[in-house]
């Protein structure tokens, strides 16, 4: 594939290569085997500046741009899919807080962060609310300089390791009644509920949040009051293209696993990639690779260039996510029952594949927004 891209990115992208097949490549199985959150491998990607790629350096980023922090995350993934989340996550937090952050605020919260210090978390979904925020009952409840938090987030990833929290809680009655809060690790009232055990991403750490009486300064809003859907919503269409991202480096490792495999195993007197069954399998898996990293490299372009790329972020995610789960039965199909096994990381690929089309907005969100900015678009 021959992207338009810069030296720098190219540099960035060689970079986290390196790093990801020399230093997460060999232990990423077992991390997932496990279920351990790989700790001293997601400090050693803060110590590269990976946490705030698209937060300028006076703020402790690297103002790396978002188009090579799509490359880097596509790199992290093909090697780990779960270390790939932590690092999505974390910028997906620093965003909000660079575009709504006071001074201050990006002083006390942004710049650990991005300067690799701690890793952050994003609290919006609830057991009773997922893809409709509205629906959010987590309270926020204003008491003299402070705000009085209460209310169960769920599915929180980096909740239980998180230095700083984006929490979207109701302010007020009303889709417009939702606010922000930044809500530091240790927060008197802040709690680590159950851990989930998932069905793939076994190295992430996903957890409930408990909010009790949890007192936050007034001067913690994030934003105005009654811009918490704002946020949220701004938050995830840069989100969006991370897990595109993540689905994409995947898919290549769907690619690279299924070529290397077919060219080893003999069936019939030959290699099985000999077999145009199999030819066709890869083939239709390298379609699916090149189309998802061009949707993900347009949606980050427009992003860099500061154009608007919601409906952009939306089919990326949409596109990439959706050829993921098939890149990764197709290479399953090619192992044929060595797939299956746990061993292979082929087979911890086809479990990771599955939650890309449900967290940032599942695959029937996506298609209701790119209908919607569609029909806008077309009406101008």
């Amino acid at each position: 594939m021959n992207l338009p891209l810069t030296q720098e990115q190219i540099m960035i992208r060689d970079m986290i290569r390196d790093f990801a097949r020399s230093e997460i490549e060999p232990v990423a199985q077992d991390y997932n085997r496990r279920g351990e959150y790989p700790a001293s491998l997601v400090k050693k990607l803060g110590e590269l500046g990976l946490f705030g790629m698209m937060v300028p350096e006076s703020y402790g980023g690297s103002a790396a741009g978002a188009v090579s922090y799509s490359l880097a995350l596509q790199e992290i993934a093909f090697s780990c899919a779960s270390i790939a989340v932590t690092l999505s996550v974390t910028n997906l937090v620093a965003e909000p807080m660079l575009a709504f952050a006071t001074e201050e605020q990006k002083r006390e919260f942004l710049f650990p962060l991005a300067s690799g210090e701690h890793i952050g978390a994003f609290a919006l979904t609830e057991p009773e609310a997922g893809s409709d925020p509205g629906g959010l009952s987590t309270s926020a409840v204003k008491k003299g300089g402070v705000y009085v938090l209460n209310g169960v987030k769920q599915f929180i990833t980096n909740g239980e390791y998180a230095g700083v929290f984006v929490v979207i809680a109701r302010t007020a009655p009303g889709k417009n009644g939702l606010s922000a809060f930044l809500v530091p690790r240790g927060a008197k009232g802040l709690s680590v509920g159950k851990e989930e055990d998932k069905m793939g991403l076994r190295a992430s750490n996903t957890v409930e949040i408990v909010l009790d009486d949890c007192a936050v300064p007034e001067a913690n809003m994030l934003g105005k009051p009654g811009m918490g859907l704002q946020i949220a919503l701004n938050a995830l269409d840069s989100g969006r293209i991370g897990i595109a991202s993540q689905a994409t480096g995947m898919i290549a490792a769907c690619l690279h696993e299924a070529v290397s495999y077919a060219g080893e195993r003999r069936q019939f007197g030959k290699p099985i990639i000999k077999h145009q069954t199999i030819q066709n399998m890869i083939a239709d898996i390298a379609v699916e690779h090149e189309a998802a990293a061009l949707l993900v490299w347009s949606a980050a372009s427009l992003k860099d260039a500061k154009r608007p790329f919601t409906r952009e972020a939306s089919i990326a995610k949409l596109a990439a996510t959706e050829s993921l789960n098939r890149a990764a039965y197709r290479a399953l199909q090619v192992f044929g029952g060595y797939g299956y096994i746990r061993d292979n990381k082929i087979e911890r690929i086809y479990r990771d594949a599955r939650v890309t089309t449900i967290y940032e907005g599942t695959s029937e969100i996506q298609r209701m927004i790119i209908a919607r900015e569609t029909e806008a678009l077309l009406s101008r």
